[in-house]
């Protein structure tokens, strides 16, 4: 187990919060993260894709940095204007 899962799971027995709120925050970065690299692999700007799907550039940075509580429909913008399909799943909890 590499050094930070192992911090992870420790931080997760001695905090309560942070053990309650790690799953949430995770998936919020993890869409951050395939945010960017979408954009990245299209070769575009945070500022090029912005102006492709009319919005303001500091919301790109803002969700490629913590995309929680992102509308559906940003993602769907974000998504068409990369040349992307949205796929939205659901998962039985663990």
């Amino acid at each position: 187990m590499s050094d930070l899962k192992q911090y992870i799971e420790k931080r997760k027995t001695l905090d309560k919060v942070f053990a309650e709120n790690y799953e949430q925050g995770y998936h919020d970065f993890k869409i951050g993260i395939m945010i960017r690299e979408a954009r990245q692999q299209a070769g575009l700007t945070q500022k090029q894709l912005a102006e492709r799907i009319r919005i303001k550039p500091p919301l790109i940075s803002r969700l490629e940095n913590n995309a929680g509580d992102v509308k559906l429909s940003t993602l769907h913008k974000i998504a068409s204007g990369l040349n992307l399909q949205l796929n939205i799943g659901l998962s039985t909890v663990l």
